[in-house]
């Protein structure tokens, strides 16, 4: 897959680890890793603290004593994530986006997984996301990083398409566990109807003229760091970031408003708040561009209407994700009740984002 992410020549090496976490026991894994980046920590006394919320990778933040000053997250990668997660890809994100003050420090990779710097705040939840204090810091983020260049001029093109055919390709047609392989008859939409919702997608919204940015492209809730103290919001995870549609970006956030564990598309924020929402970026992106931060209505207006029409994408992309997790992942958490959830919502949205129009 081409890439147009560059790593600056300034990024420091990152030690490449031949060691491989058993993701049913990372804490001695973590452990093991430990020995190679904090030699002088004394093992006795390292603390491990089990991160719970994602549903992708294993996370453990592992320091001494009770200060958060030096604080080592290992995050072992899911099962299979590799069929489709761009790895490499995820490195440079990393590199350029830290480059730019977006992201922590990398310490190390190993075999199947990475160790970054802890960054202090709290992971959002869905409530808090609606704050305008808060949400402005969002908007103020992410304008950040949509305005982060492609090397030497290059123009990039979207990941969106090339990801969601890969997905396509890897969709299990039959599932081993026969309750699972029933439900998965009965509720999820045909391999035929789903190619042709794919190609009409892909026809429909590439004529729409989102601008292709550096984007996030899995900014959930837990996925927004924010400190109080220093008044900031940071992202982490990069696992999906690459150049993409910024309509995606911004649709596929506003969709994550609904929570993960109990989804509720009641939570998608209406028009109001998301004019609210949208004018705050508007402002931020021209003045990281350099440009008058005077934001007039139509413009609001214009990516009001494609942010809705690629929040359609957003649901394809993570329903495909959840049929392939729910063949391979060890993670607790019912995947293809998710993914249900994800092509639901979008036959649903899909009947109204189509009476939108775009403004004259």
């Amino acid at each position: 897959m081409a890439s147009y992410i560059h790593v600056p020549a300034a990024a420091p090496a990152v030690p490449d680890l031949h060691i491989t976490v058993d993701q049913h026991d990372v804490e001695a894994g973590s452990r093991r890793l430990l020995r190679e980046m904090r030699p002088h920590w004394d093992p006795a006394a390292v603390k491990l603290k089990v991160f719970t919320d994602g549903i992708t990778n294993k996370l453990v933040g592992c320091y001494v004593g009770d200060s958060l000053e030096d604080v080592v997250l290992v995050r072992v990668y899911g099962n299979k994530t590799e069929l489709f997660v761009d790895r490499e890809n995820e490195l440079k994100s990393f590199h350029v986006l830290h480059a730019h003050g977006c992201a922590p420090r990398l310490y190390c990779t190993f075999q199947n997984g990475l160790c970054y710097k802890f960054m202090e705040g709290t992971a959002l939840d869905p409530e808090h996301v609606r704050d305008p204090s808060v949400f402005r810091l969002i908007t103020r983020q992410l304008a950040k990083i949509h305005t982060i260049h492609a090397h030497n001029g290059w123009i990039p093109k979207p990941n969106l398409w090339l990801k969601l055919e890969k997905y396509f390709t890897l969709v299990p047609t039959e599932l081993a566990d026969e309750c699972l392989h029933a439900r998965f008859s009965m509720e999820v939409p045909g391999h035929q109807e789903l190619e042709q919702e794919l190609a009409w997608m892909k026809k429909h919204l590439s004529s729409l003229g989102s601008p292709i940015v550096l984007c996030h492209n899995d900014l959930l809730c837990k996925n927004i760091i924010y400190n109080e103290k220093e008044g900031h919001v940071k992202f982490i995870d990069y696992e999906y970031a690459g150049y993409n549609y910024q309509a995606f970006d911004i649709g596929n956030h506003f969709n994550e408003f609904a929570g993960i564990n109990e989804v509720d598309y009641c939570l998608y924020p209406d028009k109001s708040l998301q004019f609210q929402w949208l004018k705050s970026y508007l402002e931020a992106l021209k003045e990281y561009k350099g440009l008058s931060a005077e934001v007039i209505e139509k413009e609001v207006e214009v990516l009001y209407f494609q942010v809705n029409q690629f929040a359609l994408a957003s649901h394809f992309f993570w329903g495909l994700w959840a049929l392939i997790q729910t063949k391979y992942s060890t993670i607790d958490f019912d995947f293809l009740g998710y993914a249900v959830v994800r092509f639901r919502q979008y036959f649903k949205m899909k009947t109204e984002v189509m009476n939108l129009k775009l403004p004259e």
